[in-house]
Parts: C-alpha cells; structure tokens; sequence
C-alpha cells in the first residue's frame, strides 16, 4: 500500500487563501463521482495539459484502478485546509480506508495535481504550552498565540504592524513550551521569495528612470539567441506570465541544504540557448515562477552594466534606509536568527547567484517596515507602480510587478507575498488606502500555511479599529 500511495505528481501554485473555492468543491466532487463510476477516463480528461501528459491516460486507469481495488469507493470526504497555498487537501473516508486525497487546479481549473497518500490526524502537543505574551495587547496576542503555540521551541517570530502613522512590533519565541515575547526587530532572518517584491520594485524604478520599458524584451541584454528563438519580456517575468517553469532544467537539486548557490552565469546561459522552454503560452497564465524572478534580477543588472545586488541597495535598501538588509548570509554575526528545520534542527543558510531576484534577501521586520510605509507616499512612483495590477488571475486576485493582490473580507484591496527557504517562513500584507500592513518573519521552514493564516488574522484585526 505504502508504494502505491507514493505516487505524486508535481503541484503547481494555485491561488485561493481566505476560503474554500467553489472550484475546488466542484472538482473534488466529479472525481469522487467519476472514481466511483470507475469513468477514470473523464478523470483523464479533467487534467491539465502537463498532467495528462506526466500521467497518460494507461496510467491513470491502472492507478485510480488499482486504488479501487485496495481500497473500495469513496463514502464521504472533508475539506481541511490549503496547503501552502498551493492544494487543497481533504479527509477522504474509502471503504476500507481513510486516505488524505490532495488536489491541485491550474487557472483553467483543471487538475494539475494529485496527491494520495494515508491521512494522519494532526499531532497533539504533549504538553500544554504557556501563553506569556501578557505585556502585548490582548487581541494581539490571542491571535499570535493561537497561530504558534503547537510551533517546535525555538521557533522565533518577529511581527512587525504599520498602523496610523506608527509601527509597533511584536516579538515571540517558544521556549520550554512557553510563548515568551522577544524584542528582535532588528534581529535578520531571510525573507524568501518576498525578495520578489523587491526585484519587480527595482525594475518598476528603472522604467520611472526611462531607463527601460515594461515591454521590452530582455533578450537585447544576451549576446546570444534564445532557443527556438523565444522572445521574453520584462513585465512577463514579474508578473509570472512569460510561460517559464518554475525552475530551470538544469538546476541541480541534489543540494537540498543550498540549491541555488552553484547555478550561476554559465548555467543560465546554457539554459536560455539550449535548453528553454515555455509551459504556458506568453501573457495568458499566471504561472509562478522562481526562474522568470531570477532571470528578471540578473537581466536588470546586464542592463544597467552592474550586479543586481547592487541595484537592489542602491535603487531600494539606500533610499529608503534599510540598512538592515542584506544579500549575503556571511559575516552577519549573532543578529542573523538561525534557520531550522521541520524537525527543529538548524539548517544552513541558502546562498544565491544569478536567481538571486527570486528570494535571495536577509532583513528585518524593521527594515521591511520601512519599505511598507514607503508604499503609502504618492512620491515613492515607483512603488506605486508595483501595485498596479497587470494581469487577472480570477476573481479573487490579479498581479501586479511582483505582488498579488487579493480581496479581503470587508472588500478591500490587499497586496501580498509570502516566503520560504530552507529555514525560514515569512509573509507580508499591505492595505495601501488604509495606510495599515503586517510584515511577519519566522527563523521556521514550512510554516507558511499559520504564518499565512496570522498575517491575514491580524489584518483583520487592525481593519477593525
């Protein structure tokens, strides 16, 4: 059984975070039909191009059929949360077994993941943990508690929230199951794929400058012509529709502890000669992509004839003083929070070379801080450009230069990214009419789901005073 529930097929980011999605509710219940039904062919036919062709249609009939024959019909099924943001994942009652059935839709809302596997209740606490955060405000720390009282001890958060004019920051840290608070605002953590944010505001700052254009193509910048001959533009890499994969075929993943360090100038050119290729076709999906953000940071720099690094402290951390803000790890000393790992152990520090623009930044809740009240002055335009939404995801969100932007609960427009690395989560909201946001940074890997989830808690809870 356990070989047959190994199966996995590649998850793509999907786009829903307040609630379950109709979508969902609708594909879930026609794959419980059609498995039922065994019409495993109109499960087929409910996949996503890049599904169908990573599981043809032989194979999904001897899975789903082999599943069947394990484990019966499906009797009942329970919605119990996203994942990620990137699956749904549901308590699915089979006749002889209770299995964890995950799925995953494209824009299109065809399935473009599916994952099955045992389901395992939610570990209990041993012990009851300790709420000592009696010297934040009550709401305040109910919400924070509530998020990260069943968290591994050392797990570390550093909150920071922007509200009339004014940031207020709240630390806490789990010790010997006790919730304490720190003061760590200027403690440094990496902030993952946030990074993002910021690459889309340095392109936004060098299309302010005339220096270049949101159309142009990057490829001008290369010396060389891109396979097939594929023209790829800049607005596409920061708002993920230049069709690119999620990474590079040539990246090695063996590295688990530090992927990104070794792939530098002489694999990012062998990709885009030889070995590039589009997913999707150009400016009509939404695709996320950590190759197209690093490609759109280092083609920055090959066009202004310097590092990206250096654009990124010169364009941004230099002028609206993050001076805690780094792009390297090294020589950070006891302010660097030390990253750990779902088991609770600390992990190295990722290194980044030329995908840097993709989630490569170490900052502060401070720092941040700062960048977030700088999104709520009408002179910062290149900022403001960043906001503007490009592209129509669905309903519920659009993207602009790097940010997603949502619908809160009371309607209103909120601009968000979240990150993580190989020890770190962290997530970041804005309410640009409001003046509010809630930046939060944790020194925890794969956590993102209740760090996502506290974020949006306490925007609520600011939007409400």
């Amino acid at each position: 059984m356990k070989k047959l529930f190994s199966f996995l097929i590649t998850i793509f980011m999907a786009n829903l975070l307040f609630s379950q999605s109709e979508n969902y509710t609708a594909a879930i219940d026609n794959f419980q039909a059609s498995y039922n039904a065994e019409k495993y062919a109109e499960i087929f036919n409910s996949f996503s191009p890049e599904m169908q062709k990573a599981l043809p249609l032989e194979n999904t009939k001897q899975f789903l059929s082999g599943l069947k024959k394990q484990v019966g019909n499906i009797e009942s099924k329970e919605f119990i949360k996203y994942h990620q943001g990137t699956y749904a994942m549901y308590k699915t009652k089979f006749e002889k077994a209770i299995l964890a059935v995950n799925i995953s839709l494209d824009n299109q809302n065809q399935i473009n993941g599916l994952f099955i596997k045992p389901y395992e209740e939610p570990k209990e606490t041993k012990h009851k943990t300790v709420n000592a955060l009696s010297n934040y405000p009550k709401e305040i720390a109910e919400i924070i508690f509530a998020k990260c009282k069943n968290f591994l001890n050392n797990t570390q958060l550093s909150i920071a929230i922007v509200q009339h004019g004014k940031t207020n920051y709240y630390g806490a840290i789990k010790v010997n199951d006790t919730i304490e608070a720190i003061e760590n605002q200027k403690n440094i953590f990496e902030i993952g794929s946030i990074t993002k944010v910021f690459t889309s505001a340095v392109l936004a700052s060098l299309v302010e400058d005339k220096k270049i254009k949101l159309t142009d193509e990057i490829n001008a910048y290369y010396p060389f012509s891109f396979k097939g001959n594929i023209k790829i533009h800049f607005e596409s890499l920061a708002n993920h529709t230049s069709g690119l994969p999620r990474l590079p075929e040539n990246l090695d993943l063996s590295n688990e502890t530090n992927p990104y360090k070794s792939y530098g100038k002489k694999e990012i050119e062998e990709y885009l000669k030889n070995l590039l290729k589009l997913e999707n076709e150009p400016s009509k999906i939404s695709s996320y992509s950590n190759l197209g953000a690093g490609l759109l940071g280092y083609t920055l720099g090959l066009s202004q004839k310097t590092s990206f690094q250096e654009l990124l402290q010169k364009k941004i951390f230099d002028k609206y003083k993050m001076t805690n803000s780094f792009t390297s790890s090294q020589n950070l000393g006891n302010q660097l929070v030390k990253g750990l790992n779902t088991d609770g152990e600390i992990v190295a520090n990722w290194d980044f070379d030329v995908l840097f623009g993709g989630g490569g930044i170490l900052s502060t809740t401070e720092d941040l801080a700062k960048f977030a009240d700088a999104q709520f002055s009408p002179e910062n335009k290149e900022l403001e450009l960043t906001r503007k939404p490009t592209f129509k995801i669905d309903e519920n969100m659009k993207i602009g230069l790097g940010w997603h932007q949502l619908k809160s609960e009371n309607g209103k427009d909120l601009h968000w990214h979240n990150g993580g690395t190989g020890g770190y989560s962290s997530s970041m909201a804005i309410n640009a009419e409001e003046k509010t946001a809630v930046i939060i940074l944790s020194n925890m890997s794969d956590i993102n789901d209740e760090i996502d989830d506290l974020c949006f808690g306490l925007m609520r809870e600011i939007s409400r005073k």
